[in-house]
């Protein structure tokens, strides 16, 4: 196998087809590892960074005190942030994506023309673990689509955001639970969908749904 280290850039032309076709397999290979390498470096560095995310903002670390608080999420934000500078630098060396290729389509937001009823989640005390008061900073806002019938509405779930001024621990309401993971039909909708098909025999399609919900 040919030493990539001592061949001398100057002197390729030197080289006959043997070496060269020798030379291109080294150097394939090589790229090939480094490729593997640095995939499987992203995943890791990936995985890492959303366990790290999970475990800041994790219930149980709220019963610590205002000072263990604020070291934990120092140490924290330290390694998401180099994690992070990590990450930048690996992802930067992938090859652009073809202008060509089709991104994943977003999901259309739902027509506002239907009506909307807002359901609040707030967390159950407001009161910090340190003695003050919490003020809510800001919200996060999911809609689901309804189904009663002859009426298709839209679930506004609000869950606010709560955070103490003195110790910044951060405190918000769970995701409510869906029927599908991050989808948007409430289990009325659901239910719709399997009467109809199963004990009415439509033909009915998520594809016709959504026309039906254009027309709403």
């Amino acid at each position: 196998m040919i030493d990539i280290a001592q061949i001398d850039r100057n002197k390729l032309h030197e080289l006959d087809a043997d070496q060269l076709r020798e030379l291109t397999r080294t150097l394939l290979t090589r790229h090939d590892r480094e490729i593997t390498w640095r995939d499987a470096k992203i995943d890791k560095l990936t995985f890492e960074l959303a366990q790290l995310k999970r475990l800041k903002f994790d219930r149980s670390s709220e019963q610590m005190s205002a000072e263990q608080r604020a070291l934990f999420d120092e140490a924290v934000d330290g390694d998401i942030a180099a994690i992070d500078e990590q990450l930048a630098a690996l992802q930067a060396t992938l090859a652009p994506k073809p202008e060509g290729e089709k991104k994943s389509p977003k999901r259309a937001a739902l027509p506002d023309r239907l009506p909307r009823r807002e359901v609040s989640h707030e967390p159950d005390n407001t009161t910090c673990g340190c003695g003050e008061a919490m003020k809510r900073v800001g919200e996060d806002v999911s809609e689901k689509l309804d189904y009663t019938p002859g009426v298709f509405t839209v679930e506004r779930h609000v869950r606010g955001k709560w955070c103490c001024a003195a110790c910044r621990t951060l405190v918000q309401a769970p995701v409510p639970a869906a029927v599908i993971d991050k989808g948007i039909p409430t289990a009325g909708l659901l239910a719709q969908v399997l009467v109809a098909k199963h004990a009415d025999h439509l033909p009915l399609t998520w594809s016709s749904l959504g026309e039906q919900v254009s027309a709403a």
